[in-house]
């Protein structure tokens, strides 16, 4: 076995090529003399044809080292960017600079599996026409079936090629393609060529081609994944986004008709449905109760009730996921209908069906995207039945107790009328007058008793009515004062009156206005232990009139203070308060009273220090006329 020669240095290889040049010339002398000395020139000649088979070497490490050199530096290039197209043209325009072509071609798996062109560029880096993408569809589709590279020096020559009809029409000769891979499978193939030249192309060339098209396919794989993942993570902030306005208007709201019009939708807009409808599983009588529909009405909406048992209905509560049924497949009208579950805690409280009439209407994502607006959803309406629920309890409770106030009307006027006709019947006794005046007092505690109740009812249900008008305020408080003024003697409180004399009319219902007075000194009497003081004030200020009620009483905690006002609420826990009379209402109907007068109650207390309870009436003006106020 033969070792090779060793390879000249660059300074060896320069001492050769001038004693080459030395010998050409003592050649050419030789053969114009006609001198010749054969030995002599066949050793010049041997000498010369070793000094080319090392140029020719060093020629082709040369341009090897340029080949890596230009590998890496477009290497870094294309590594520079993740834009997928940016990085294609990158990858086409470094291709055609390292190997020379005229013109170079990269082509990618489409979602149909077919090769698509994705960019065809030329020597001077500028994207072909599409009338200038004219290629060998036969070389590139064996590229990709093979996975092997393939370069040829002459098409119109190779036997491989030679026949194919876009060789001979565009007049192709030096081409060469190489498959892009990424994590083990062909993604596409790179191709370029020549039209003009032959021999463009050699094997190092190749090498040099499947080389780059290994990082090529690395980088363009990246960039695509990372394309997908920023548009993946766009739609999904976009989603987000859309949810989070869903949930504002959701929670904007506790009507559930209005909760469940724009669950539908929204839900409908979301997956492309033609028509929708939503219903609540009624687990006693197994059925889907259907509650709303949009757009035109579909057949579940209109069959009202629904058995647990039908199929799409079953089997979206046992999976307790979204499911599709089609019905009429390949008729010219085919019906895709969704149905979609409503979950809340772990159960199914409902469902939403959607429907569209054109097959594979709802895709996994539409399913994915509708199935989580349901999930957000499903607090909102459950909150807005819930609340209908209520809302209903309580009207019910309202009318009962406007039917009990009513009724107890009748007994207690013949109760109160009889007991005070006993006495024309014939002569009472001490005692016996002492039993009827029982009778009579706790007829009247019944009294205020039903008109609390009565006030109240009409409070909530927004029937209660109020005539403002011009009232004399002096009136008022002397009718309110007189109302309440044995009792505050009785319990040895000290009455101190703070009125201003010049004190005009105010807009004001008359008799709401006394009542709410004695409601305010009443509980003031009441909650001041004997030998206190009760202090009603009223002057001008900022355009009204400021009336205030303050006591020197057992006053109230900031806990007790957000309590006040809820019916029935009494602070038993005071042996005081425990000993007075009262119904917990008349605080409530206090301050809607005043609200209604376009009064605002404000409330100064402290334990052990009292309660001062201040409000103010507007002026009345010449050009306030009288109108009567009610709740809305």
């Amino acid at each position: 076995m033969t070792s090779e020669p060793p390879q000249r240095t660059a300074q060896e290889l320069e001492l050769a090529l001038t004693s080459a040049r030395q010998n050409i010339t003592l050649l050419r002398r030789q053969l114009r003399t006609g001198r010749i000395d054969a030995n002599y020139f066949d050793q010049r000649l041997a000498a010369l044809a070793e000094l080319l088979a090392d140029v020719e070497t060093e020629r082709q490490d040369t341009r090897e080292q340029q080949r890596v050199a230009a590998l890496y530096e477009v290497s870094k290039v294309i590594g520079s960017s993740l834009n997928l197209q940016t990085v294609l043209d990158q990858v086409m325009d470094a291709i055609i600079q390292l190997t020379g072509a005229e013109r170079g071609f990269l082509m990618l798996l489409d979602d149909d599996g077919k090769l698509q062109v994705r960019v065809a560029r030329n020597f001077d880096q500028e994207t072909l026409a599409n009338n200038e993408i004219a290629f060998s569809r036969t070389i590139t589709r064996q590229v990709f079936e093979n996975g092997q590279p393939v370069v040829t020096t002459n098409a119109q020559e190779d036997p491989r090629y030679a026949g194919q009809a876009s060789i001979i029409a565009h007049s192709m000769r030096s081409i060469m393609a190489s498959p892009l891979r990424a994590r083990g499978q062909t993604i596409g193939v790179i191709y370029v060529d020549n039209r003009i030249r032959t021999g463009l192309f050699a094997d190092p060339d190749l090498e040099a081609l499947e080389a780059f098209a290994s990082q090529a396919g690395v980088a363009l794989d990246n960039a695509r994944l990372y394309s997908e993942t920023d548009a993946q993570l766009q739609a999904r902030l976009e989603e987000l986004q859309i949810l989070q306005w869903i949930d504002r208007q959701l929670n904007e709201s506790l009507d559930p008709e209005k909760t469940m019009q724009l669950t539908l939708e929204w839900a409908s807009r979301l997956c492309n449905a033609e028509a929708a409808s939503l219903g609540f599983v009624q687990t006693d009588k197994q059925v889907i109760r259907m509650m709303a529909s949009f757009g035109e009405q579909d057949v579940f909406y209109k069959t009202k009730e629904l058995p647990l048992s039908q199929p799409l209905i079953a089997q979206v509560l046992q999976t307790e996921k979204a499911a599709l049924q089609l019905s009429s497949p390949g008729a010219e009208s085919p019906q895709t209908i969704l149905c979609v579950p409503i979950r809340l805690e772990n159960a199914v409280i409902g469902v939403m069906f959607f429907s569209a009439n054109r097959e594979n209407a709802f895709d996994g994502n539409a399913q994915a995207l509708v199935s989580r607006m349901a999930d957000r959803a499903a607090i909102a309406l459950q909150n807005g039945r819930l609340y209908a629920a209520v809302k209903e309890a309580d009207q019910a409770k309202t009318e009962f107790v406007s039917v009990v106030a009513h009724e107890l009307k009748v007994p207690m006027t013949s109760i109160r009328g009889y007991a005070s006709m006993l006495s024309t019947i014939g002569e009472l006794n001490a005692q016996q007058q002492e039993f009827i005046k029982t009778i009579i007092n706790n007829v009247e505690r019944m009294k205020l008793l039903v008109e609390d109740l009565s006030d109240v009812s009409r409070i909530e249900s927004g029937q209660l009515k109020i005539d403002l008008r011009s009232v004399d305020l002096y009136e008022a408080l002397k009718e309110a004062k007189d109302g309440v003024s044995a009792q505050i003697e009785a319990r040895g409180h000290t009455f101190v009156e703070e009125i201003s004399r010049d004190l005009p009319p105010v807009m004001a219902d008359p008799v709401r206005l006394v009542q709410v007075m004695v409601n305010l000194l009443s509980n003031a009497y009441k909650y001041t232990p004997d030998g206190g003081t009760i202090t009603l004030s009223a002057q001008r200020e900022n355009g009204g009139v400021k009336i205030a009620v303050q006591d020197t009483g057992i006053g109230m905690t900031p806990e007790q203070l957000n309590r006040l006002g809820t019916k029935f609420v009494r602070f038993d826990d005071n042996e005081h308060v425990a000993n007075q009379s009262g119904t917990g209402l008349g605080f409530v109907i206090t301050r809607n009273l005043i609200e209604l007068m376009k009064g605002q109650l404000d409330i100064d207390s402290a334990p052990g220090k009292g309660s001062r309870f201040t409000f103010t009436l507007g002026v009345f003006t010449d050009e306030a006329a009288p109108t009567e106020a009610g709740q809305s």
